[in-house]
């Protein structure tokens, strides 16, 4: 039986095309997403064997989606797919419950080999960032003791929802949305919604 592959990528064009790439080479691609959120509701109802994920997702980003995922899910192993070559974004990857980091400036036949060696109980990381994996295994964690559903809020503040629409995107009151706002900030020692913005894209929750 072929791996059962939910693909996760929010440009239509590049999904079409991973897709087919996938199909081809025997995988069977049982669910696709546009964004973060559905990539987790899709993975719990199909429970995939892979899951590959675009790291830079609206609404929840592929570093947020493997973290869900992985508890929605536990069997399925998710392979984050990015152009971010940077430390940080590999180190919150891996400590979020990837077991793969792919470059998209690479060949199909990487994606391909992660999947593989993924699938088999390896974890693989593209050949560019082998000088970062001491820098993995050793660095301290940064964690900003933000929650899961507080990086969510903060990632749609990033990307320019008011408080009314958070509260609307994640079937919250307002008061509720307002609340995760100010702990956020107060976590974070951060004022205002610049401030807010800048230290998203830092931490790889949302693009610049």
């Amino acid at each position: 039986m072929s791996l059962r592959i939910l693909l996760a990528e929010d440009h239509l064009i590049v999904r079409q095309g991973v897709k087919q790439l996938l199909t081809r080479e025997g995988y069977s691609v049982v669910a696709e997403a546009a964004d973060g959120r559905e990539a987790v509701r899709l993975a719990r109802e199909h429970c995939p064997d892979i899951a590959v994920l675009d790291l830079g997702m609206p609404l929840l980003n592929g570093v947020d989606a493997a973290r869900q995922i992985h508890k929605v899910s536990p069997s399925t192993k998710a392979i984050l797919l990015t152009f971010k070559k940077e430390v940080p974004y590999v180190v919150e990857a891996f400590r979020a419950g990837a077991k793969g980091y792919v470059l998209k400036t690479h060949g199909a036949s990487e994606l391909f080999e992660a999947i593989r060696k993924v699938s088999g109980g390896a974890v693989y990381i593209s050949p560019d960032l082998a000088d970062v994996v001491p820098q993995i295994l050793t660095r301290d964690s940064t964690d900003d003791s933000l929650t899961p559903r507080e990086r969510e809020v903060l990632q749609l503040i990033a990307e320019g929802n008011s408080t009314k629409e958070i509260a609307a995107l994640l079937g919250i009151s307002f008061n509720t949305a307002e609340s995760h706002r100010n702990r956020i900030m107060k976590k974070l020692n951060v004022h205002e919604t610049a401030g807010l913005v800048r230290y998203a894209i830092r931490r790889g929750l949302a693009s610049p």
